[in-house]
Formats: structure tokens, C-alpha cells, sequence
């Protein structure tokens, strides 16, 4: 009989901590094949969920500038204004 399936993380942080944990149980080399695969699964499937998460921060960093919708500026772009 299968393990039933983890529940979808509750947040970034949430996913990144259980991501970690995974990251440190499977480093540590004592887990039976069997989990391994079924850590190394639930670790891309943080993972996703992670960099989902991050890509939708960065769109709400978009400000409205001029009627047009462009990405914050960041120190570098703030460093190449002065140069100009």
C-alpha cells in the first residue's frame, strides 16, 4: 500500500523548510532507497512550488510608472544612471 500523498504546502516558508529538512535526511545518507526516491520526489515538487512562488513576487514588484508597467529599479540600473 502506498503512503498517502504529502499535503500542498502552506507557504513559501513552509516549503522551504520541509525542502531543507529533505535536503538534510538525504545528505546524511541513512534513508533506504525507497525514501530517497520518495524524499528526492516531494523535493522537486517543493521546489516547483518554491520558484512559483518566487516568480509571482516578482511580477508584484512591477510598479505603474507612466501607464506602463515595468520592474523596479534595481542599485545597478540606479549605478548606470549616474554614469550617464
Amino acid at each position: 500500500m502506498a503512503a498517502p500523498e504529502p499535503a500542498p504546502p502552506v507557504s513559501f516558508e513552509s516549503a522551504l523548510t520541509e525542502l531543507e529538512s529533505l535536503i538534510a535526511k538525504m545528505e546524511g545518507g541513512q534513508l533506504p532507497l525507497a525514501e530517497s526516491l520518495a524524499a528526492y520526489k516531494r523535493g522537486t515538487e517543493l521546489l516547483q512550488f518554491c520558484q512559483a512562488q518566487l516568480k509571482d513576487a516578482q511580477q508584484q514588484f512591477r510598479v505603474l510608472e507612466n501607464g506602463v508597467l515595468r520592474p523596479l529599479a534595481t542599485e545597478d540600473d540606479e549605478t548606470d544612471e549616474r554614469a550617464r
